[in-house]
């Protein structure tokens, strides 16, 4: 359970409601105000520094970190930077290091998403490595793997990006609805093993539709590299000179 959105807590019986409930609504319409200010200066100072941030959302194991190890590949990674959200470990961040990309971790302990507050912490410790936002073209934060929390929490991103794994099923779309209703761009990852898995295509791009008609969709793997360049550009970056 999270420390402060209370999720996976069952809904109270109206009749049991204490009295105090008004604060405790009060109390979290507070955290979401203060997170709100917090994420409002951070875009301000990824504007002002010519950076992109991006807000890249998951569950557990859709392929979030071996993505950015694939297109660490294929661009240049001094222009690049992770700021990587985890309950516990540094480990992600310490495979994209190996990579070459500039990262830093957030672990968040009893926390299930990264807040504006620890995104301002990452940053730092980037500044801290001399890392400066105004050197980079790409900023992305990869949040707890969740797709519930992190999607009530504003980071000052100015592109959310939701994937869907192949091996998850196609219907997560309609199961976890308003995290991927908030997407700017979705990607199903993973796919060089949708045969091998059973994924239904069709009903994972109807399921998207459906609750985020407004979002570019995306076929990607990091595996072979399918949809990367895609991707490139839909992140407005410049694609990869020809080897």
């Amino acid at each position: 359970m999270c420390r402060d959105c209370a999720c996976g807590e069952p809904a109270p019986d109206p009749a049991a409601v204490p009295a105090s409930a008004p604060r405790e609504l009060t109390l979290h319409t507070a955290l979401l105000q203060r997170n709100d200010a917090g994420a409002a200066a951070l875009r301000q100072r990824f504007a002002a520094a010519g950076v992109r941030a991006v807000n890249l959302l998951s569950s557990p194991g859709s392929g979030k970190t071996a993505l950015l190890e694939a297109l660490a590949q294929r661009l240049d990674p001094t222009r690049l930077a992770v700021i990587v959200g985890d309950l516990a470990t540094d480990n992600d961040a310490r495979r994209l290091q190996a990579a070459g990309v500039p990262a830093v971790q957030i672990t968040t302990g009893q926390a299930c998403h990264l807040e504006a507050s620890m995104v301002a912490e990452g940053v730092h410790r980037l500044n801290h490595q001399g890392i400066s936002l105004e050197q980079l073209e790409l900023l992305v934060i990869e949040n707890v793997g969740n797709l519930v929390c992190p999607g009530a929490y504003d980071l000052g991103e100015s592109l959310r990006l939701v994937l869907l794994s192949t091996t998850e099923g196609e219907d997560k779309p309609l199961k976890y609805a308003p995290i991927f209703h908030g997407a700017d761009l979705v990607l199903i990852s993973k796919i060089d093993l949708a045969e091998a898995v059973g994924f239904d295509r069709a009903a994972a791009h109807a399921a998207i539709a459906r609750v985020a008609p407004h979002a570019q969709v995306l076929e990607v793997s990091a595996r072979s590299g399918a949809g990367l360049d895609a991707l490139i550009e839909a992140l407005g970056l410049a694609l990869p000179a020809v080897r």
